[in-house]
């Protein structure tokens, strides 16, 4: 029987997306931290962005064909900003605010409708909920959840960073599920993505996975094989047919 229910964060419990203009500002955000701290990058703002974004595509190649993440303490110097040659002992103290900053400027946040009553409703109905979430901030995660007003509901919270793992590694979903004392198959995840999200909880033995279409979609999953096995359960549009499905498919604990 499902008794654990366990969601990814960004493009899951919260819409996420990006433009230009987020992107202008994490760049403006990265440059102002690095000058409070006497870290001048000392080239065009264009060429900034172009340098730094190039640093954030070398880190992606290495992080996502691994399926590992760094700290933030590795990340900025080693990949993001590595072409700067910044003093590493004035920019390790800062790498984690800069993680954080970047995961809240250089993308748009917000929870998405009716998470709140989902939360509610699997509370009610007995379930243990917790959050598994790729993220290269060691806190953003934790922070963001309070400042949604649903940290409480969550009993683990296993991010990317923290562990060194990410989706759709396996071993991330284990971490999960030791800290849950939970077994896979008494678990459904949900997520966005099927190359991280739902690939990720089959491979690891997830009772079910359901996928609910974000921003990121289409761009993370495009040319990904797919096996028969490794397809979502169920594909939801919001969070109330989430719910209807789950009370469906697991009557044992539907609200009588």
């Amino acid at each position: 029987m499902l008794n654990t229910v366990l969601f990814d964060m960004g493009g899951t419990l919260e819409d996420i997306w990006y433009n230009d203009e987020t992107v202008a500002k994490a760049m403006e955000t990265v440059r102002t931290v690095l000058r409070a701290n006497g870290l001048e990058p000392g080239c065009t703002d264009q060429e900034f962005q172009e340098r730094v974004l190039a640093g954030v595509k070398d880190y992606k190649r290495w992080s996502e064909g691994n399926m590992l993440e760094a700290k933030p303490e590795e990340i900025w110097p080693n990949y993001y900003l590595k072409s700067f040659g910044f003093d590493r002992e004035k920019l390790i103290p800062i790498t984690e605010e800069l993680a954080n900053l970047w995961e809240i400027t250089y993308y748009h946040r917000e929870l998405r409708p009716g998470v709140k009553e989902l939360m509610d409703g699997l509370k009610a109905r007995g379930y243990h909920i917790g959050v598994i979430s790729n993220n290269a901030s060691l806190y953003n995660v934790f922070n963001v959840l309070e400042e949604y007003g649903i940290r409480d509901y969550m009993e683990d919270v296993t991010v990317s960073s923290v562990t060194g793992y990410r989706k759709p590694h396996p071993e991330i979903f284990r971490i999960s599920m030791r800290q849950m004392r939970c077994r896979p198959e008494n678990c459904v995840y949900v997520g966005d993505t099927v190359s991280r999200d739902i690939i990720g909880a089959k491979r690891a033995g997830f009772g079910w996975a359901a996928q609910i279409y974000s921003f990121l979609t289409a761009q993370k999953d495009v040319g990904i094989p797919i096996a028969e096995a490794e397809r979502p359960d169920v594909v939801i549009q919001n969070f109330e047919e989430f719910l209807a499905w789950l009370d469906q498919e697991n009557p044992a604990m539907t609200l009588k």
